[in-house]
């Protein structure tokens, strides 16, 4: 074969290794997307189902706050029997009474301090904040559904590989003892063929085992089994900030866990006025009415009602209500340090993440080039080999060479997608109606409307 000639071919063959790879890489082609998966993992997912019921059950912190708006109504039931004797004048008379009462009282806070104002400002803080904890978990069962999803594709495409390679050793060792058994080649040819047969049956059980782990990974975060799955394209990627700083800026600005250390440092600033208002006086009116029977032996019955305007005014209780003011304020101090952590820690997987992308469409260009340059050099190698100019160990070597490239491109192809959704999630924009997934979005408002202005009643809205 010409230079000439040669050099066509190699550029043939670059430019058809992305086709061939990318069949190898999803060689099981169907119906079943990334998408799918993602819904899949949207319904099925039970961290996320988990931390839903998690965020409704903070919705309640709300009603129990208001409810220091409300009045307290008790009632008050007695009924018992009592036995009295007395003696006048030498005389002693017995007698028997079952007294009776029933009571019902009122009260109604007027002043506490702002007591009450605080706590449903923090619990309102408390629902924003469980909404971002909520949004932040859907971010990291979907990057999890995708990891996933592409490590079934990626462990499919190389137990291919695999088992391609497997095949083409065992063809190399058919060929070398038939060479053998002419006197072409020694035994020691056929060792070397043997034990490199020997490795490939080991790496197809390696690569089988390691997809049935990808596979019980899938089973776990997306909640079916895996079927026949088509590897996505790179369209995700235009959802992404043209550079680093923009990913940054994005980042930490919208990434949910630093919206919600936010929300948290202003929970903890409305703990700080809730603690001081105990502190403060406290101004009540109560009601009260009554009704009572058989109460004495001159009194059939008595019924009584009254108004009272109650003020507390706390002067000391112990050092304990300064103690908790001390304490919510380094709660709040250490809020507000989480806050910067969670940036900082923003910050750093936008770059990393940046970085495995980057770095990936690097990989992928470089074993693109590599897979075709070694297909290219088996085959002469091979030729030469047929003539005598090359040994057996030149053959098996080659081989190897060319399956270890083209599973370096399957790692890289997976590589690329993972970092690309990661980037999606460090920007917050990682969910179901940011992908436009076909599923029922959950909405956490619909739950607080309906329990926020709840007076009574133990069910739940779902009829729990």
């Amino acid at each position: 074969m010409s230079l000439a000639a040669r050099v066509s071919r190699r550029i043939y063959l670059l430019a058809s290794v992305t086709a061939v790879t990318v069949a190898a890489f999803s060689s099981n082609v169907s119906a079943q997307s990334l998408d799918a998966a993602l819904a899949a993992a949207y319904i099925n997912n039970p961290s996320l189902n988990s931390q839903r019921a998690g965020t409704r059950a903070v919705d309640e912190n709300v009603p129990q706050a208001l409810s220091g708006y409300r009045p307290n109504v008790s009632g008050n039931v007695s009924v018992g029997t009592q036995y009295a004797r007395s003696t006048a004048s030498g005389v002693s008379q017995d007698g028997t009474l079952t007294p009776r009462q029933y009571s019902l009282t009122i009260t109604q806070t007027i002043f506490n301090g702002l007591l009450t104002a605080n706590t449903t400002r923090r619990a309102e803080s408390q629902v924003k904040g469980s909404r971002e904890t909520l949004r932040n978990t859907e971010q990291t069962v979907m990057l999890n559904a995708v990891t996933a999803y592409m490590n079934v594709i990626q462990g499919i495409a190389l137990l291919e590989l695999q088992q391609q390679n497997l095949a083409a050793l065992q063809q190399e060792l058919r060929a070398t003892r038939d060479r053998f058994n002419v006197g072409e080649v020694t035994r020691t040819d056929v060792a070397q063929a043997e034990a490199r047969v020997a490795q490939a049956q080991y790496s197809v059980a390696q690569a089988v085992s390691n997809l049935s782990s990808y596979k019980a990974q899938y089973r776990q975060v997306i909640g079916v089994e895996p079927g026949k799955l088509t590897s996505p394209g790179p369209a995700i990627e235009r959802k992404i900030p043209p550079s680093v700083e923009g990913v940054m800026a994005v980042a930490t600005k919208e990434h949910p866990a630093v919206l919600a250390s936010q929300y948290a440092v202003d929970a903890a600033n409305f703990q700080v006025r809730m603690s001081e208002a105990n502190l403060s006086p406290v101004l009540s009116v109560q009601g009260s009415l009554s009704q009572s029977y058989d109460q004495s032996e001159s009194v059939d019955s008595a019924t009584g009602a009254g108004v009272m305007l109650n003020l507390t005014v706390p002067f000391y209780q112990g050092g304990a209500e300064y103690s908790a003011v001390r304490q919510a304020k380094e709660y709040l101090s250490q809020a507000r340090i989480e806050v910067d952590v969670n940036r900082d820690a923003v910050r750093t997987n936008a770059v990393q993440y940046w970085g495995a992308l980057v770095a990936a469409k690097s990989q992928i260009e470089a074993a693109q080039a590599q897979v075709a340059a070694n297909t290219l050099a088996l085959e002469g190698v091979r030729e030469e080999w047929r003539v005598g100019q090359r040994t057996t160990t030149d053959v098996l070597n080659a081989q190897t060479d060319l399956t270890n490239s083209k599973s370096a491109l399957v790692q890289a192809q997976r590589d690329r997608v993972v970092a690309a959704y990661s980037l999606i999630s460090v920007i917050g924009k990682l969910d179901a109606v940011n992908l436009a997934l076909k599923v029922p979005v959950y909405n956490p408002k619909v739950h607080y409307d309906q329990v926020r202005d709840s007076w009574f009643g133990l069910r739940t809205p779902d009829g729990k």
